[in-house]
C-alpha cells in the first residue's frame, strides 16, 4: 500500500521559506507523477506544481515564482521550496501520487491523484 508522510511544516513569519518534504513508501515511487496542493480555510484545494519521473515540471499559474517542487528518486522523497512566504500561502499542504501516469504532462490537478498525503500545516503571520 502506498504512503506518503508530509513534514517540513509549521508557523513562520512573512519572507521566511520553508522546505516541505514528502516521504513516499509502499509503492514505485520512481514511476509516479508527483505534486504538491494546499489547501487554505475555507477555500477548495488547489494545485501547486507537479514532477513527472523525468524531472519535467509544472506549475499552477501564479506558482512558479516563490514555490519549487523537486523529487530525490533515491530517497523517494518529494519536496517543495517556498521562498518568501506570505500569510495567503497559510495552510494544509498535501502531497500525492499519481500511480498510474502514463508519461503525459504531470500536471496537478485534483482528479488524476489516487494516493494522498495527510497533509502538514503552514502558517505564516508576523
Amino acid at each position: 500500500r502506498v504512503q506518503l508522510v508530509e513534514d517540513g511544516g509549521g508557523s513562520v513569519q512573512p519572507g521566511e521559506s520553508l522546505r516541505l518534504s514528502c516521504a513516499v513508501s509502499g509503492g514505485t515511487y520512481s514511476r509516479y507523477c508527483m505534486a504538491w496542493f494546499r489547501q487554505a480555510p475555507g477555500k477548495d484545494r488547489e494545485g501547486i506544481a507537479g514532477i513527472d519521473r523525468n524531472g519535467f515540471t509544472n506549475y499552477a499559474e501564479s506558482m512558479q515564482d516563490r514555490f519549487a517542487i523537486t523529487r530525490d528518486d533515491a530517497k523517494e522523497t518529494l519536496y517543495l521550496q517556498i521562498n518568501n512566504l506570505k500569510p495567503e500561502d497559510s495552510g494544509v499542504y498535501y502531497c500525492a501520487a499519481d500511480s498510474h501516469w502514463s508519461g503525459s504532462f504531470c500536471q496537478p490537478m485534483l482528479n488524476r491523484f489516487d494516493y494522498w498525503g495527510q497533509g502538514v500545516q503552514v502558517t505564516v503571520s508576523s
